[in-house]
């Protein structure tokens, strides 16, 4: 169970956070501070795993806070979410240390996609006793923004299925096959063959051919999409 501190000075903000935070899988909701101050106090009487951050706070910045809890090495991770979207800012959270940096405002759909993916992340690191650079890979590729299929696609195929491919394929710790990947999001080999020769097409999904001792060689497929963004 992932526990939840929710930093904002805006009640209403605040209360529709928890809320959603309330209705993952994996997740709980432990507390509401609405000031640095008390974003302090409760972090260690409540000992959360993630901070949900605000950074406009009415007794000190939310970046101080950040900072603050680095310096004390409370063992936490912290998603800033904010209006603030000066460079600065941004800058400096990042070499604080935290996980993600959300704008305001938008879809409770983009802070959904967050928290899950920090829990993906934190599952895929948990799974492993000591990290090879594809371990590594994948945590840090779990905790990046969602990426989207092309917006226009052939006939006959659909941007659910589409995005399901993508979604597979950029998590996976190797290049895959089409029958490796259709596997691995419930679709049949012909399906996810065809997907996956279409976004090759794009350049977001390199195509490999892997020669064996006979008969012809195997289409292997890597996301590359992300390079890009």
């Amino acid at each position: 169970m992932i526990r939840v501190l929710v930093v904002d000075d805006d009640a209403r903000v605040a209360h529709n956070h928890r809320k959603l935070v309330e209705t993952l899988e994996g997740f709980e909701a432990v507390g509401v501070a609405r000031t640095a101050a008390e974003a302090l106090t409760s972090v260690e009487q409540l000992g959360p795993d993630l901070v949900l951050l605000d950074i406009y706070l009415p007794d000190e910045s939310g970046v101080q806070v950040l900072q603050r809890l680095r310096g004390a090495a409370h063992t936490l991770d912290v998603l800033v979410i904010t209006a603030m979207r000066d460079a600065e800012t941004v800058q400096a959270t990042m070499q604080s240390g935290a996980v993600h940096y959300l704008l305001k405002p938008f879809p409770f759909s983009e802070l959904r996609d967050r928290l899950n993916q920090y829990a993906q992340a934190r599952s895929a690191l948990a799974s492993v006793t000591e990290a090879e650079q594809s371990d590594v890979d994948r945590v840090y590729g779990l905790m990046r923004t969602r990426a989207s299929p092309p917006a226009k696609l052939p006939k006959g195929l659909s941007q659910v299925t589409a995005q399901l491919v993508v979604d597979t394929l950029r998590t996976a710790d190797t290049d895959l096959s089409a029958l490796e990947l259709g596997e691995r999001a419930g679709l049949s080999r012909v399906s996810a063959r065809r997907y996956l020769d279409h976004l090759s097409t794009t350049g977001t999904v390199e195509l490999r051919l892997r020669y064996g001792s006979a008969g012809r060689p195997e289409h292997r497929y890597r996301w590359t999409g992300d390079a890009d963004q």
